[in-house]
């Protein structure tokens, strides 16, 4: 069991480096092909950042988040000027069953929700302090890990931490998604988008280590919020080198220029790989409750079910 470390400011788990068998041949087509990867050691935190960090972040440095500000008009050619204003991605599931996967259905850009207001301006985040922080861009993770004298962390390191020493295997915690009944994630419970079975209020995120930890130690790497890395996004891994029995991680996850969305060519915003799944993922909808699983996230979106945690890189254990 690698080492843990508790500090006033954070609690980190020790990963010692290794080789893996990095993202999965069944399942989504940009997990595959799976392919060899060496990490070195890291410290990671052992849970998603919560709104009483991001307050205490935001209390000494002042940091407004991309949510809290008017977006500009330059940046997003075409948009409706009365779309131009403070807000964030909210889910809202619908009241009755759908027919197609059109997301409008149940995503909608609300003014003024933020991390403080994760489901817009009448809303807060009283009762929810220990709850992952929502609402945050790439950029709001970044200056966080900054201020923390940390980092955010690759995709591998992030994959590598997530499978807590079961390589290969489907899930965090094995071959089976609720072995004997039991939930080791807060994933959709019931009919996505429609029919949640959790008891009413806790249908969204949940406070963290409310789930068993992995095998590493580490709560929430799967479910609860999708967390930023520092790779740009691929549609694919690369392809395994011949004659080679491992392929070096890339820290930033390859060109920026790969990483734009083709459908939107006039809006230049690099996108970044997101891993874990979220309190959203569904059996019959979204299966990334994996280690493997990928998502696609543009750097300057914000939404309520994505966070991050930092790592800290160090050739020695403190």
């Amino acid at each position: 069991m690698p080492e843990s470390r508790s500090s006033a400011e954070r609690d980190l788990v020790w990963i010692p480096g290794g080789t893996f068998l990095m993202g999965s041949n069944d399942h989504y087509p940009e997990e595959a092909p799976a392919h060899s990867v060496s990490v070195d050691g890291f410290w990671i935190d052992v849970a998603p950042v919560t709104n009483r960090q991001f307050a205490d972040f935001v209390q000494a440095t002042g940091h407004v988040t991309l949510a809290e500000k008017v977006p500009n008009a330059e940046d997003y050619p075409g948009a409706l000027p009365e779309m131009l204003r403070a807000g964030s991605l909210v889910f809202t599931a619908p009241k009755l069953a759908i027919r197609s996967n059109d997301i409008r259905q149940w995503w909608s850009f609300k003014f003024g929700a933020d991390w403080r207001h994760p489901l817009g301006p009448r809303s807060d985040i009283r009762g929810k302090l220990d709850h992952p922080v929502i609402h945050v861009a790439y950029a709001d993770a970044l200056a966080y890990a900054g201020w923390a004298g940390m980092d955010l962390p690759t995709e591998a390191e992030w994959e590598f931490a997530a499978r807590g020493g079961l390589d290969g295997a489907q899930f965090a915690w094995g071959e089976e998604f609720t072995p004997g009944g039991e939930r080791f994630a807060n994933t959709w419970l019931g009919t996505f988008p429609h029919l949640s079975l959790k008891p009413q209020g806790t249908e969204r995120t949940s406070a963290v280590r409310s789930f068993p930890p992995n095998g590493y130690g580490l709560y929430d790497m799967i479910g609860n919020v999708w967390e930023w890395t520092s790779d740009y996004w691929s549609t694919r891994h690369p392809e395994p080198a011949a004659k080679s029995c491992c392929i070096p991680s890339n820290p930033r996850g390859g060109p920026a220029e790969a990483s734009y969305d083709p459908r939107l060519p006039d809006i230049r915003i690099t996108r970044r790989v997101l891993k874990g799944g979220s309190h959203l993922c569904a059996p019959n909808y979204c299966r990334r409750y994996r280690p493997a699983a990928r998502h696609a996230e543009p750097d300057d979106t914000s939404t309520s079910h994505v966070g991050f945690r930092c790592v800290r890189r160090t050739n020695n254990q403190l």
